[in-house]
């Protein structure tokens, strides 16, 4: 899948999910990426962070400086204390959905947490490009979400028919 603007340039950073129509019933969904959003440089790193439903995240602290992490989206509402470098909380996620997390310190920390129900998700590179695999062939919706994207949420949503052979999707976003 190809994100792009309304110019035709590429998007980073954007999440890619297809999930089944019906949802996703295989069993536990494992990313290989750990789930973890550091504070390194006084910004949360990743910027974007995918996870299943009901993981934990670690939020390890790589700065000389302490930091708070909280937020107040409707997916998950928390608050962890100002806590120092070389310390890590965490928090569990069990409802899926977008997380702006940000720091009570440091208002120019923004970060986001995706949390979602499907194994079939990635997030695109400095091209827009998100490879997914493993799906069988059959009915999804696709899902595209970014934090400048002009829909509600920031989501844009569509089915979409997955076949045998592999395929490639173009998708153009409206950004703020």
């Amino acid at each position: 899948v190809q994100v792009v603007d309304e110019r035709g340039m590429p998007v980073r950073d954007a999440v890619v999910e297809l999930t089944p129509n019906g949802g996703w019933r295989g069993g536990a969904i494992r990313f290989a990426e750990r789930p973890a959003m550091a504070q390194k440089n006084v910004a949360f790193a990743p910027g974007t962070l995918i996870v299943a439903r009901g993981s934990t995240v670690a939020f390890p602290n790589l700065d000389s400086v302490r930091h708070s992490v909280y937020s107040f989206s409707k997916a998950a509402r928390f608050e962890i204390d100002l806590y120092g470098r070389d310390q890590t909380r965490s928090h569990s996620f069990p409802i899926a959905g977008t997380v702006a997390v940000g720091c009570n310190i440091h208002d120019q920390m923004r970060g986001y947490i995706r949390v979602v129900d499907t194994p079939f998700a990635g997030k695109t590179d400095q091209n827009g490009l998100v490879r997914l695999s493993g799906m069988t062939p059959g009915g999804y919706q696709l899902t595209v979400w970014h934090p400048q994207a002009r829909t509600p949420g920031g989501e844009s949503k569509r089915p979409i028919a997955v076949g045998a052979a592999p395929s490639s999707q173009k998708i153009a976003l409206k950004l703020r």
